[in-house]
């Protein structure tokens, strides 16, 4: 049955394209959830002043992936314990959050948090948040890295994301 889960885990640049490599998800798409600005631009986001964060939604088949393993896979592939920062990346729009519709998804992201933690000596910092609201970003922002190979700054974070993927799951995610 098809599914959607929203999460925020720094540039959605590199989030989506970790979760676009993995069996059972048919999309993965870049927004901006839970801000403050009614239909906000990525220049707006980039200020950090819209309250939105960068997000990406993950649409799935729950037959081949669930949104356990989903979640599992987010708290490896990112730092959750860096409060509003991803390496370089610094402001709100960077936040670490899963952002939930329903009980059943606010209570996984939970036990997800809660088995994660054991692999971190600092706490998370995740926000587990209900979605007030959501956008999709730009066009452009579209499979960034599928569009942009080249591009400087992905290629410096994706493939370490990819590595912690292979390292914790295996190749058969792919």
């Amino acid at each position: 049955m098809k599914q959607e889960l929203i999460v925020g885990g720094g540039c959605f640049w590199c989030t989506e394209a970790v979760f676009e490599t993995l069996k059972g998800v048919s999309d993965v798409e870049s927004g901006y959830a839970n801000g403050e600005t009614l239909d906000p631009t990525y220049t707006q986001i980039c200020t950090g002043t819209t309250g939105h964060a960068e997000v990406i939604k993950i649409r799935y088949d729950d037959s081949i992936i669930t949104s356990d393993t989903l979640l599992d896979i987010f708290f490896v592939v990112h730092n959750p314990t860096t409060l509003n920062q991803q390496g370089g990346d610094r402001g709100t729009q960077y936040r670490s959050t899963i952002l939930y519709t329903d009980e059943e998804t606010k209570e996984a992201a939970e036990a997800a948090l809660e088995a994660a933690q054991k692999d971190y000596t600092d706490p998370i910092v995740t926000c587990i948040e209900p979605l007030a609201c959501y956008y999709e970003a730009e066009a452009y922002h579209q499979d960034y890295y599928r569009q942009n190979p080249m591009q400087g700054y992905c290629n410096a974070v994706i493939p370490p994301k990819l590595a912690k993927l292979e390292a914790k799951f295996g190749k058969e995610m792919a």
